[in-house]
């Protein structure tokens, strides 16, 4: 049985919607990484990048970064639909994850929720927010497109959960109407539903 490594909330709560939406048999295991836990020996053994998610398969072996997670869990699980038969859809879905972990996530999302990560003096934390809600909404454009040419389910879905939660919850920023759909489609399928109870979130 596989076991996924997560924090609350976290871009993790993707890779947990991606397993409940297969419907495969899993583990959760929490890291505190509010508090550091993600530092400590035990976790560093599993992960020695120190983040959040890593996914420890039936073997005892370890995957780590979102879109390759993401990818696997859609190639374990034919059924579920998420792996594009396309060559094209295929690559369209690894195009939208990456620029969604790497762009809207790390450049992003990184700065509005740690500007301190970004800029040394506290003065430049306000600036360091704004721009980074400036490269959220630029990014939601591109993926608004997205969305309005490719409707259908893909492994992509993981990481669109994660920064539609945090973009439409967290924040509370007015997203473009095709990522809003969304996001009202995934927050009411029972296994986003799945997700919110185990991982303590309210909506």
């Amino acid at each position: 049985m596989m076991k996924l490594y997560f924090a609350p909330g976290a871009c993790s709560i993707g890779i947990h919607y991606l397993l409940q939406e297969i419907g495969c048999r899993f583990e959760l295991r929490k890291v505190d990484i509010r508090n550091g836990e993600n530092f400590q020996a035990w976790y560093t053994a599993v992960n020695p990048k120190r983040k959040v998610p890593a996914l420890e398969r039936a073997g005892g072996s370890v995957l780590t970064e979102f879109p390759v997670i993401a990818r696997y869990l859609a190639e374990q699980a034919p059924s579920a639909g998420l792996m594009p038969s396309d060559p094209e859809t295929l690559l369209s879905a690894s195009e939208l994850t990456e620029f969604i972990v790497s762009t809207i996530h790390m450049q992003g999302f990184s700065r509005a929720f740690r500007p301190g990560k970004f800029a040394m003096a506290e003065a430049d934390h306000e600036a360091t927010r704004a721009r980074g809600r400036e490269i959220i909404q630029e990014g939601l454009l591109v993926v608004d497109r997205h969305l309005r040419q490719n409707t259908g389910p893909s492994f992509a879905d993981g990481a669109l959960f994660y920064i539609l939660f945090w973009a439409c919850e967290r924040l509370k920023l007015e997203v473009p109407a095709a990522c809003a759909a969304r996001w009202t489609e995934f927050k009411s399928r029972p296994s986003a539903q799945r997700v919110f109870a185990a991982e303590e979130i309210a909506l």
